[in-house]
């Protein structure tokens, strides 16, 4: 049986995808969840509050965002590995853009979204700085050259997966043509790969995907 908590993030996460953050009240979350305004709030401080719990409980991860970089490095192939990067972050930058693009349209909503997050821990960094992380631990490993620009890579790729889930959504590609397990994505994935291999000294594999 869904829990109250469950519904509010539930109904929370559709009307933010719906009409952005920026536009969502907490009043439409909690009809949509089909409780009270007073309910919600004996569970969340503010939208701000649901906000963030929609980020960590409703959203696809990624994996060395959540400080998973140790167990994946000198796991499998690095070609691999960063394949199911690439793969995630498409799936989380392609759910989290048409909630959180609104917001910069609102310095005030802005600040007060940022101070929000600063209190909870890393912001959107986490994602660069979680590849980053991963990419060290393979460079200590050996898999990795000792001169790869790192902190560019992880830029490159992390802003490679942005760009490209932020074409599908401005251009209206949703439903199955770009879910996770799409040719779509697993083609965008491989070549992305392929073009960052070579600066990590790596000889690219005859499939990303291994």
């Amino acid at each position: 049986m869904t829990s109250t908590r469950d519904a509010i993030l539930d109904g929370a996460l559709h009307v933010m995808q719906t009409r952005g953050l920026a536009r969502t009240t907490t009043k439409e979350i909690a009809r949509a969840a089909g409780y009270s305004e007073a309910t919600l709030y004996k569970l969340f401080d503010d939208k701000f509050d649901l906000f963030l719990c929609v980020l960590a409980e409703r959203l696809p991860t990624i994996s060395v965002a959540d400080d998973d970089a140790a167990n994946l490095a000198g796991t499998g192939s690095v070609a691999g590995n960063l394949y199911r990067l690439v793969v995630e972050m498409i799936g989380y930058y392609r759910a989290v853009l048409p909630i959180g693009m609104s917001i910069f349209s609102d310095s005030e909503l802005l600040a007060r979204h940022r101070d929000a997050v600063r209190t909870r821990g890393p912001g959107p960094e986490r994602v660069t700085e979680g590849v980053g992380a991963y990419l060290a631990a393979e460079q200590a490993a050996g898999r990795v050259a000792a001169t790869a620009p790192l902190a560019g890579i992880a830029m490159a790729l992390v802003g490679a997966c942005m760009h490209e889930a932020f074409l599908w959504c401005f251009n209206g590609e949703t439903g199955n043509a770009t879910t996770q397990d799409s040719p779509a994505v697993r083609a965008f994935a491989a070549e992305v790969v392929a073009a960052i291999l070579p600066a990590l000294d790596q000889a690219p594999a005859a499939t990303a995907e291994t």
